[in-house]
C-alpha cells in the first residue's frame, strides 16, 4: 500500500463516525447502521449497542460480523471513486466497569458527546470487532487485501 492510500485509509476509520455492521440472522445477512470507535492501531473496532436492537442478538448468536465504513457520497463525485473498508472479524462482548470500560467510556464520549444516555441505560454495552481480515477500496481499480498485521501497520502514521 502506498503513502496515499494509507493516508486514505487512516483519515476514513478515524472521521468517519458511523458504519453498516453486518450479522447473520437466523442464517441471512442483516445491516445496521451503527457507530464505531477503531482502537489507535485498527486491532479492534468498538460498538456500543442495545441487547434490544437485532444486530447485537444476532452477535450473541454468532460472532462472525463485518463492519462497512465508507465515505459519504455527493453528487459532485464518481461513487465509483469513494473509498470503503470493510472488515471480517468476530465479535465480543465487553463488561461493563474497569479500567478498559472507563477507557472506551472516555474515548467514545470525545467522539459522540450526545451518547452519553447510553450509560445510563443498563442495556447497552460495548462490543469489540476483531478483524481476521479487511479489504480496502482506495478508488476504483486500487483494492488492498489486508490481514490484521497490515491493517495494523496501515494503521501507523
Amino acid at each position: 500500500m502506498d503513502t496515499d492510500a494509507r493516508s486514505l485509509l487512516q483519515s476514513l476509520v478515524r472521521e468517519t463516525r458511523t458504519a453498516t455492521l453486518a450479522t447473520l440472522r437466523g442464517g441471512a445477512p442483516n445491516v445496521s447502521m451503527v457507530l464505531y470507535l477503531p482502537e489507535d492501531d485498527f486491532s479492534s473496532f468498538h460498538v456500543r449497542v442495545s441487547r434490544l436492537a437485532w444486530h447485537t442478538q444476532d452477535m450473541q448468536d454468532d460472532a462472525r460480523v463485518a463492519l462497512s465504513v465508507q465515505e459519504t457520497d455527493a453528487p459532485a463525485r464518481d461513487p465509483q471513486q469513494l473509498a470503503r473498508l470493510t472488515v471480517r472479524g468476530t465479535a465480543t462482548q465487553l463488561m461493563n466497569g474497569g479500567a478498559q470500560f472507563e477507557r472506551l467510556k472516555a474515548a467514545w464520549l470525545a467522539r459522540y458527546p450526545d451518547a452519553g444516555v447510553t450509560f445510563e441505560l443498563p442495556d447497552f454495552a460495548f462490543w469489540s470487532i476483531a478483524p481476521r481480515e479487511a479489504r480496502f477500496v482506495a478508488g476504483f481499480a486500487r483494492t488492498f487485501n489486508l490481514s490484521p498485521a497490515a491493517l495494523a501497520k496501515a494503521a501507523k502514521a
